[in-house]
């Protein structure tokens, strides 16, 4: 290899190397090493019911006590891949990208823009103090005048498609690509929402429980430089 090839090539992984310094995947496996977990219910009963819990190789959100499982890194222009299914009853539950500031809605969610799981909703966006918005906002959203990010506001934004999710009890796929201010969504292969100008473009990764059970067997994230089509 000529010099000035190797230089440009050692510059390149100098460059690459705090993105593959990143954990991947960011759940290992074995225990919730990365993460910290946040359940408000905790702060008078510490010996609470754990609300995750790592069991065979799965990560499991157990759904109550509800709060947040949150990631100790901060992230920014990445790519999740979350492989989920509710093995018992479905319900709510939900991945929450650029989370910051815990607590800020109901006492209970951090700041953050959340992607829905909720069954036959997977994909939704939820406003959580932040905002983000998308083409047909008052066809997904409801009328302007109601929007905000707080408590008593319209916060929920429709996905794009329904019955993208596979039936009860079956794994699904879910990727979700955030770069700058942009953020899109896939579950099972379908574009099920597609977003911009969202206020937060970096943060911390969280995981809800929020009432029913949920296993994930890969939550994987990769730093990306473009989104996918």
């Amino acid at each position: 290899m000529k010099p000035k090839a190797l230089l440009l090539s050692l510059l390149s992984l100098l460059l690459l190397s705090p993105l593959m310094a990143q954990k991947l995947p960011i759940f290992n496996g074995k225990d919730l090493s990365g993460w910290h977990v946040d359940v408000p219910d905790q702060d008078e009963n510490p010996n609470i019911s754990p609300s995750f819990v790592v069991k065979d190789g799965l990560l499991i959100s157990m759904g109550t006590p509800q709060g947040h499982l949150i990631t100790d890194d901060e992230y920014e222009n990445y790519r999740i891949t979350a492989e989920y299914r509710f093995p018992e009853a479905t319900g709510n539950c939900g991945i929450l990208v650029h989370a910051s500031t815990p607590r800020s809605l109901y006492k209970m969610f951090p700041k953050s823009i959340e992607v829905q799981m909720y069954h036959e909703n997977a994909g939704d966006f939820w406003c959580i103090v932040e905002n983000i918005e998308v083409d047909n906002m008052e066809e997904r959203r409801g009328p302007k005048e109601e929007w905000g990010v707080t408590e008593g506001k319209k916060r929920r934004i429709l996905n794009l498609t329904d019955g993208s999710e596979n039936t009860p009890g079956l794994w699904n796929r879910m990727v979700i690509e955030c770069l700058g201010d942009k953020v899109k969504v896939w579950v099972n292969g379908d574009l099920v929402n597609e977003g911009y100008n969202a206020t937060a473009t970096k943060g911390q990764v969280a995981v809800q429980a929020e009432g029913a059970k949920v296993e994930f067997r890969k939550l994987d994230l990769e730093p990306i430089t473009e989104l996918s089509k």
